[in-house]
């Protein structure tokens, strides 16, 4: 389950990622929390998610040239280091009491600028440092990082808001005083990843101008249909399947009726079936049939996802919480594996790139379903995420058969 982790460098990456993923996980329960206690509107938290995503369709493309023409280390390292930075600077605004929705709009510009551009080479250098046979290894634990701080992160972030705030809900200083926490765990995983041996040799060193090779990573894409298909896979199922996770603020007060730690722990639970499943890949390994395995994952997410709507309790909703994680920590790690075995070394990097970019366009998948929450309810909007997941699925199977005969590596062998 853990070989990847025998590799010393994968090791320190790994633990930076771990790290970095807490300090995320955290802030985003922190901001959730915030937003919808200044807005009370779930379409104001879809605007904020938006503001950090949407750089992605700007700037990836140019951090994928960047991570196949220099080395990688330097601009995974740099990243983080501004990041953390700007998380100060936000902390101290939200802390002095002097933060509004604009604020968090700003920051989430800032902050998705600068992993625009740092993404496609943490993305693209994971294959460099572990052999083919054990990418998916790798990749499940990759993913087991994010998994494991959406299991502790989201409650103890929500503990500490309500035990810095001294019980007072409606203090933004205890977010202020969790804010500078956050920003100390991203100047850790700063630290982890500088003590990396390997630099991220550039693939390329060629001529070439950037929007050359711009172009040939969209004409790599047309050409590999497989990857294309991979690459929808990878995004739009995803646009519908987290709703749960984009609006727990929302189902955590309008249903459930609950405070900061209650929404710490409704986060808590999907992380724990977000690890749980990507644990299983890890240890199964590189396992056959993984585009029917792809398939069915998105279809038990759905139903998971329906049971989560309807559910009318914290522990019910907790319950369905872990299933939709499971199954969607899953289904993104298996989709990631594949796609990165299946791209040629020297494009790596301007496809991870292009697939940054994809990512950016997830939220506006958010728009209309935070819009119905607004209108008609928190529930009936969930039910119809769990019906375009479905839907969105049944599609891919239709216009991209090969998807179903992925079997090892990728294709059909």
């Amino acid at each position: 389950m853990f070989q990847a982790l025998a590799i010393p460098d994968f090791r320190l990456l790994w633990i930076a990622n771990l790290i970095a993923s807490f300090a995320m996980q955290m802030q985003m329960v922190a901001r959730g929390w915030l937003i919808y206690d200044i807005t009370a509107s779930p379409l104001a938290l879809t605007w904020v998610v938006l503001s950090f995503m949407l750089p992605s369709l700007v700037f990836s493309l140019w951090g994928g040239v960047i991570a196949d023409r220099v080395r990688k280390k330097p601009i995974m390292v740099g990243a983080q280091f501004i990041n953390a930075l700007a998380t100060v600077g936000l902390a101290v605004i939200v802390y002095r009491g002097d933060v509004t929705f604009w604020h968090f709009i700003y920051f989430g510009l800032f902050n998705g600028t600068v992993m625009s551009f740092s993404m496609p080479a943490r993305a693209a250098v994971v294959p460099e440092l572990v052999p083919r046979e054990t990418m998916v290894n790798a990749m499940a634990l990759q993913s087991a990082t994010y998994s494991m701080a959406r299991v502790a992160g989201p409650a103890l972030a929500g503990w500490l808001i309500a035990w810095f705030a001294g019980g007072d809900n409606t203090s933004a200083a205890g977010v202020g005083i969790v804010l500078f926490v956050i920003a100390g765990m991203y100047l850790v995983s700063v630290v982890a990843t500088a003590m990396l041996d390997y630099q991220g040799t550039p693939s390329q060193r060629t001529g070439t101008k950037a929007l050359e090779d711009i172009a040939e990573g969209f004409r790599y894409m047309r050409r590999e249909r497989l990857v294309l298909g991979l690459l929808i896979m990878g995004i739009v199922p995803m646009m519908f399947g987290f709703a749960p996770s984009f609006l727990a603020p929302v189902f955590n007060k309008e249903i459930l009726d609950g405070d900061p730690q209650s929404l710490g722990y409704l986060m808590t639970a999907m992380g724990i079936g977000s690890l749980a499943g990507s644990l299983a890949l890890a240890r199964l390994g590189d396992i056959g049939g993984k585009g029917r395995v792809m398939f069915a994952g998105c279809y038990l997410w759905a139903l998971g996802l329906v049971g989560f709507a309807l559910s009318p309790t914290l522990m019910i909703a907790a319950g369905f919480g872990i299933v939709t994680g499971v199954f969607g920590s899953l289904v993104g790690s298996l989709n990631m594996s594949v796609v990165t075995l299946a791209i040629a070394p020297e494009v790596r990097g301007r496809v991870m790139s292009i697939m940054m970019m994809s990512f950016g366009v997830m939220p506006l998948g958010m728009i209309p379903v935070a819009g119905a929450a607004e209108v008609i309810g928190i529930a009936p909007a969930l039910l119809g995420s769990a019906l375009l997941l479905a839907v969105s699925m049944a599609a891919l199977g239709v216009w991209f058969p090969e998807l179903r005969r992925i079997d090892k590596g990728h294709g059909g062998g």
